[in-house]
């Protein structure tokens, strides 16, 4: 079996992979000062409670966007795992794929696995929207390569900004705001409203530049992918979101692991 981690800026996934079929995944936190043991033990507990063996696992692969992770990852995976991780960007990782961005060593991990398992599922032209600390619009043409794309603040961390930045604007969590009016009559509503709405027109105003751009050279329609916890909330909103996928990142590595090991 294999152990797939999607090491992110908030949280880290965990998932197993029989073969291609997802048995099960489970996510910590990533600010956290647990060690490669707490790492291991907690996994193997979790694990084995959903009924799986975790001696079972035979490989592993990482994306991780969070450098100060990777030794306690790596050194949970040789402890606990009695596997060598392989991480993407390491040199002699096939990931089957061209980054086309000026320093390709800066692309996410994240983003070119997400491009590599979007591909494979719907073809290209595409741009794939992640919802996760920052909101990424990545593209990828008809080929499959990585083609670049744009980094803004994630929905939670702005929402953060408001309360952290000003004396009286409160804590709120992100939510679809309905039929009530764009303009709100109270601080809450009117957050509200701002935020979301805002980053509705964010999303749509970004995804009509890029399409205005890259159809241009690439003469067919660019389909858009939304993936990330919050993609469902804001895909109700908005018609430019055309496919959710909750398991991109995973496909993504489960898809590099086959292509090295054969």
């Amino acid at each position: 079996m294999l152990l797939a981690i999607d090491c992110g800026n908030t949280n880290i996934v965990f998932a197993i992979y029989d073969g291609e079929h997802l048995r099960g995944q489970w996510r910590a936190a990533t600010k956290t000062e647990r060690t490669s043991d707490e790492f291991g033990v907690w996994l193997i507990e979790v694990i084995e409670r959903d009924g799986l063996a975790a001696d079972q696992v035979t490989a592993a692969i990482v994306a991780s966007v969070v450098p100060g992770r990777n030794f306690d990852l790596a050194r949970m995976c040789e402890k606990y795992f009695k596997s060598k991780a392989r991480f993407i960007g390491d040199k002699d990782l096939d990931l089957g794929t061209t980054v086309r961005v000026d320093n390709p060593k800066e692309a996410g991990a994240d983003r070119v696995i997400n491009a590599i398992a979007a591909h494979a599922t719907y073809g290209g032209p595409l741009i794939i929207i992640d919802f996760g600390t920052a909101t990424t619009f990545d593209v990828v043409d008809a080929t499959g390569a990585y083609c670049g794309g744009c980094i803004a603040p994630g929905i939670n961390l702005s929402m953060e900004a408001l309360h952290m930045a000003t004396a009286q604007l409160p804590r709120l969590p992100v939510v679809n705001p309905g039929q009530a009016p764009v303009v709100g009559t109270n601080t809450v509503a009117a957050m509200t409203s701002g935020v979301f709405w805002g980053y509705i027109g964010l999303i749509e105003g970004l995804v009509a530049r890029i399409k205005t751009e890259r159809e241009a050279i690439e003469k067919r329609k660019l389909r858009v992918v939304g993936t990330g916890g919050l993609a469902p909330l804001f895909a109700e909103a908005t018609s430019v979101i055309e496919h959710i996928d909750h398991d991109l990142t995973l496909r993504g590595l489960l898809q590099v692991h086959q292509r090295n090991s054969k």
